[in-house]
């Protein structure tokens, strides 16, 4: 199908819809009576000058998710085709979460994911090669219109009260906190020396340094402080790399495709923990079916609190951003990270020595990391887990997500990660607003007969090892039938 377009005398573009084979179809999806379909296209800024004559072609559902493979993708964004095929190796966020769309409509995923929407246009504009037909609905049939509707009219009202705008002194006062326990660290090692009872404090103030840096990274990344990318993308780099010793982008690439598809295997690399555990309903069955048995599954709930817990941050994150780093060359991000160990050895290499040092950094990692992994898994491991099912993007979010109670305590302990269900749908709000979106949010899922699932934290934390323990018995009961 082919949208002739021409620059018309008021401004707007107007043309003639050409169908191939001959067969013309209305709003309603039947066969027009008069043999043509008119189609009226907005007119997009091109600067100054005449506006280029352009061929755009109309296209179905059933042809757009036909494009669904690797090197061949096609996302729609407000009723627009693009192909990202030959682009997907230069998005920022990876080329993977492009994958994880191809073929569906991402409309409320690329708007929730991305800040200067303006500047984001400019690279979509040669990626566009048609829109959808006259006759398709926006959003693909499986989808409930209605809902999604909804959805959007609910971001338009949190624009409108200026939910996505941030606090900077709020943030500010976050790191201003993290500063300060690291320097407390180093004045009670100068003042008190280096002593069983001084090291141990020590390690503490940086562990909870450590951590509150692990969540102000993930606001930066998300990209939820500054009104400019360019901004959140340097103070993630300072935080994330300078501060933690991480890479920034392995862990844009890895969380974006989490948010993008949480839950979801084989998508969401956050499920994707074999084989050391299984996850869900269909992983143990999967593995029970196959006979595999790399360790006993039966005990995974236990052995995660020897494995899972304690090595999380210091070996599969830590090991992981390393390689990642290495592999893809990621010079820039090497260099911020050696930052982050130069400025340990200065400040404790003169007491502690370099192999004390690098046993304090990992000790650090080791007593962070049951934090950090009680917090982001509270929220996804108890829920639904499940193959591609092209939901829409606020019962993706809500089924995969629960929310833990508000408490002063608990949204310092989490980094407001207790308002889970908020951050997935809104990844670049600020966390101080989640509470206030909350409400909202709660009343859309009632309306729509979405569970919105809010618990106590004890009672989350458990839900992860109940979890384990209920995947473990699918695992044996596939694993041992004959």
């Amino acid at each position: 199908m082919k949208i002739e377009e021409k620059h018309a005398g008021n401004g707007s573009l107007a043309g003639k819809t050409q169908v191939y084979g001959g067969e013309k179809h209305q709003a309603n999806d039947k066969p027009a009576a008069n043999g043509e379909a008119e189609v009226r296209v907005k007119q997009e800024a091109y600067g100054k000058g005449e506006v280029p004559r352009k061929s755009l072609s109309l296209y179905s559902w059933q042809e757009i998710q036909k494009h669904n493979q690797e090197a061949d993708q096609w996302l729609v964004i407000n009723r627009k085709v693009y192909d990202v095929s030959g682009w997907a190796d230069r998005h920022p966020g990876g080329r993977r979460v492009l994958n994880h769309y191809a073929g569906e409509d991402a409309t409320d995923v690329f708007r929730a994911m991305h800040l200067e929407l303006d500047i984001v246009r400019l690279y979509l504009k040669p990626l566009l090669i048609g829109e959808l037909a006259p006759g398709e609905p926006s959003q693909e049939r499986n989808k409930k219109s209605q809902l999604v509707e909804d959805f959007q009219e609910l971001r338009k009202t949190l624009e409108a009260m200026n939910m996505f705008s941030a606090n900077l002194g709020f943030f500010f006062i976050h790191l201003f906190q993290i500063l300060i326990l690291e320097a407390l660290a180093w004045l009670m090692l100068w003042c008190f020396g280096n002593s069983w009872p001084i090291t141990i404090c020590i390690s503490f103030l940086l562990t909870i340094s450590q951590a509150q840096s692990s969540f102000l990274q993930h606001d930066t990344g998300h990209l939820s402080i500054f009104k400019k990318s360019k901004w959140n993308h340097l103070m993630h780099k300072f935080v994330m790399c300078h501060l933690k010793g991480m890479s920034a982008n392995w862990w844009n690439h890895r969380h974006f495709q989490h948010h993008a598809k949480p839950n979801i295997y084989p998508k969401d690399p956050d499920i994707d923990v074999g084989p050391l555990f299984l996850v869900g309903d269909l992983q143990p069955v999967k593995y029970g079916k196959k006979k595999i048995k790399y360790i006993d599954y039966e005990k995974q709930h236990l052995y995660f609190y020897m494995v899972g817990l304690p090595l999380l941050m210091p070996i599969y994150f830590n090991l992981q951003s390393m390689q990642v780093m290495y592999l893809r060359r990621y010079w820039g991000e090497i260099a911020w990270v050696s930052s982050f160990y130069i400025r340990y050895f200065i400040t404790f290499g003169p007491s502690y020595g370099i192999f004390g040092t690098m046993l304090l950094i990992y000790l650090v990692k080791f007593l962070e990391s049951p934090w950090i992994a009680c917090v982001t898994q509270m929220s996804h491991i108890p829920m639904k887990m499940s193959k591609e099912e092209n939901r829409d993007w606020l019962s993706t979010q809500v089924l995969a997500t629960c929310n833990v109670e508000q408490s002063f305590f608990n949204d310092w302990f989490t980094g407001h990660l207790n308002f889970q269900i908020e951050h997935h749908l809104f990844p670049t709000m600020p966390r101080h607003n989640y509470h206030k979106v909350a409400p909202l949010v709660r009343s859309l899922c009632a309306k729509h007969g979405l569970q919105y699932v809010n618990k106590p934290m004890l009672e989350a934390f458990g839900d992860i090892v109940r979890a384990l323990k209920k995947s473990s018995a699918l695992w044996v009961e596939a694993y041992y039938e004959t």
